[in-house]
């Protein structure tokens, strides 16, 4: 994790660069805190970078919410409405990527909420990655059963420490929770699952991914919010 006084010095040494004259770096090469500058200028480029990098993150820790790749995909545009809809509201003093992992997370939680009408259900299986044979199929499905059994707030400390593979504290930040609280949950979901799922899931090829398909249309459609730099506002409140 970037110290605040280390990012802000990557931000002025890119902006440095840029008025000297050198080559214009892509944005998705660029440092978060720049692309967010540009963002709050509303140029587009560096918002659907921003968008392309942490969706996977987003996708899935929604997914870990709802159990629903569709829902999960309408919770995460929701939490980019949020979030671009009022930049002013992210300060560099923590990561860019927890604070939109938050409002995913808390989005999902709010359409949980109002579309609960009993349990949960199991994950809803989603179409095989392409190039998928039968027996990593069925691995996916094995383990995502597995895992859609755990309790809610096991199951999505769970997801960003082992399927997405972020550190505990970063994970912490991105719920809102203590450190401490992460490493309680994360040990009471391993306790429940078997010994190996761990390893299996870490091992897995494809699971929760956001596939090319739905980026692009979280993409398209995020950014078609944006007629003529207008941006749509939303709530992101934790419910």
């Amino acid at each position: 994790m970037l110290e605040p006084v280390t990012q802000v010095r990557i931000l002025e040494a890119s902006g440095a660069r840029a008025r000297r004259g050198d080559t214009a770096a892509a944005p998705d090469e660029l440092p978060d805190l720049l692309l967010i500058e540009r963002a709050r200028a509303r140029e587009e480029r560096a918002i659907e970078a921003l968008i392309r990098r942490y969706s996977r993150r987003m996708f899935r820790v929604a997914c870990s919410v709802l159990l629903d790749e569709d829902a999960a995909e309408s919770a995460v545009q929701d939490a980019y409405r949020a979030a671009f809809g009022d930049l002013n509201r992210y300060t560099p003093a923590g990561k860019f990527s927890c604070w939109l992992t938050r409002l995913a997370y808390n989005q999902a939680r709010s359409l949980r909420a109002s579309a609960r009408s009993g349990p949960l259900a199991l994950p809803r299986q989603a179409a095989a990655p392409a190039g998928a044979g039968a027996d990593e199929a069925q691995e996916r499905r094995e383990l995502e059963h597995a895992i859609g059994g755990l309790p809610d707030v096991f199951r999505t400390v769970f997801v960003l420490r082992v399927v997405e593979g972020i550190s505990g504290i970063e994970t912490a930040a991105s719920l809102g929770v203590h450190d401490t609280t992460v490493r309680t949950r994360m040990y009471r979901a391993q306790r429940r699952l078997a010994p190996d799922v761990v390893s299996r899931v870490r091992a897995a090829s494809g699971f929760l991914e956001l596939r090319a398909e739905r980026l692009e249309r979280i993409v398209q459609r995020v950014l078609a919010q944006l007629p003529h730099g207008s941006i749509l506002t939303i709530s992101a409140s934790t419910p």
